[in-house]
């Protein structure tokens, strides 16, 4: 059996990373795995990974032959066939705050729609992380083909039994002494700002704000991976670049709070408990002209929405009490979008794999 791995279009990463290790630890013979591998993230995958270069006959001709696809993402390759038979488990990469596909104020040309909508029309599964999940997502893609609604497998490590332990390790690795708060600020990507050459500054001035929060305080930097050209402060002392950390998982877990804006991060971090800060400098540019949301915002997040650095930095300050105020409009976060989070998403989607008639091993 041939099985052929997305993420991110050509990255080891999402749901896909998941489910390929869940499978893997399994053992068993007779399964041949193999990965979608951009040029630039080609040595980023593990030893004993094997992986074709996407965008390329060869990639194409494994996507033809493949028994099982996995992906969080359109594959868009040259209009390939998806072979008779075979099973397009699509796990998507996130819960969509912003609004997507046909749904988003900001449209592709005709063209790269309708490719879109073609893929869409291969999959035969759409993982969803919950029951209002399922819903924006068959809404925004039109889609009414078969569900999984299983929780997402990459937030199965932030309910694991050693997620105490591999935070100990993550915060070991990036230098942060017992007692550090850490600040991980993880922020989407502007439609309008994410095409290489488009001048792109940072909305918060992360420098001034590790400054203002003290010694105590670390503020780790995640861009959106379509921002690689993005503008970054100087690396190292109480601002760290942590864009190539492999897993942001590990991240969640090695934070002590979020800093987020628009982005599907907010919906994954809430599984831990810990506080959530939506800074949303350009809240009314990114809600009415550029994408909107699924969900009244201000009215809605799991934590307070924040429109300039002052309240932001106001806020980080006296997070206790903070995050105090905003408990129950976290828990009702959590039951909305959080309620199958339990750390056993992997196990229960390849279950439903295995009764496709899949061979488990």
């Amino acid at each position: 059996m041939k099985v052929v791995w997305n993420a991110d279009n050509g990255r080891y990463a999402d749901n896909p990373r998941a489910l390929h290790e869940a499978w893997t630890a399994r053992g068993g013979d007779g399964v041949d795995h193999l990965w979608l591998a951009s040029s630039r993230q080609a040595a980023t995958f593990p030893p004993g990974v094997a992986t074709v270069p996407i965008g390329t006959p060869q990639a194409v001709a494994a996507l033809e032959a493949a028994d099982v696809l996995v992906s969080n993402t359109h594959i868009q390759l040259d209009r390939w066939r998806k072979r008779p038979g075979a099973v397009y488990l699509q796990t998507w990469h996130g819960t969509p705050l912003k609004r997507i596909h046909r749904d988003a104020a900001f449209q592709p040309p005709d063209d790269v729609m309708a490719e879109l909508d073609d893929d869409i029309a291969r999959w035969d599964l759409l993982v969803t992380p919950s029951a209002e999940g399922t819903r924006l997502l068959r809404a925004a893609f039109a889609y009414r083909g078969r569900v999984l609604e299983t929780g997402y497998p990459r937030n199965d490590v932030l309910s694991a039994p050693d997620r105490a332990a591999r935070r100990a390790r993550v915060r070991a690795e990036l230098g942060l002494a017992e007692g550090t708060t850490a600040v991980l600020y993880a922020p989407t990507y502007r439609d309008d700002e994410a095409a290489p050459g488009v001048d792109a500054p940072l909305g918060l001035d992360v420098g001034a704000l590790a400054r203002r929060l003290g010694d105590d305080a670390v503020v780790l930097l995640r861009l959106h991976h379509y921002m690689g050209h993005q503008s970054r402060p100087a690396g190292g002392g109480r601002v760290q670049d942590v864009g190539a950390y492999p897993d942001i998982s590990d991240l969640y877990l090695a934070a002590d709070v979020l800093v987020t804006d628009y982005s599907s991060s907010m919906f994954d971090f809430a599984v831990t408990g810990k506080p959530i800060l939506v800074f949303a400098y350009d809240l009314a540019h990114y809600r009415d002209r550029l994408r909107g949301f699924t969900l009244d915002l201000e009215a809605e997040a799991p934590g307070p929405v924040l429109l300039d650095q002052e309240a932001l930095t106001a806020a980080l300050l006296d997070l206790p009490a903070v995050a105090a105020a905003q408990a129950g409009r976290y828990a009702r976060f959590v039951q909305r979008f959080c309620a199958l989070e339990d750390g056993r998403a992997s196990e229960r989607v390849l279950e439903a794999l295995w009764a496709e008639g899949l061979p488990p091993g």
